[in-house]
């Protein structure tokens, strides 16, 4: 493993920015039948904000969970609010969502 000296920590740790994290949530409504173009909106929607350079991680969550997926967005909070409420599948009852700020690093991907 690593060693992290103080000075590398501080200077990592002066780096941090702001971010907003959003926990999708399915409702009773994602096991009804006839929803997947609502949920293939969703999806095209989660594209859109991605090539927006809006949200910068999605990641869906498969099966049965009380989370349906994680979303790590570049921008504050109120606006991920308003983005949030206009979705399309939030907006027909089919995800809720719970928000919170975060920090991170940028730059940081997925490997």
């Amino acid at each position: 493993m690593a060693i992290i000296t103080d000075e590398y920590f501080k200077e990592r740790h002066s780096k941090l920015k702001e971010y907003t994290m959003v926990l999708l949530k399915p409702t009773e409504r994602t096991k009804e039948k006839g929803i997947e173009s609502l949920i293939m909106e969703h999806a095209r929607n989660n594209m859109a904000l991605q090539e927006d350079g809006l949200l910068s991680i999605v990641c869906p969550v498969s099966g049965n969970y009380d989370i349906s997926g994680l979303y790590i967005f570049n921008v504050p909070l109120d606006e991920v609010r308003k983005i949030m409420d206009g979705d399309p599948a939030v907006a027909a009852g089919i995800f809720q969502y719970d928000i919170y700020p975060c920090k991170g690093f940028s730059g940081d991907t997925l490997a």
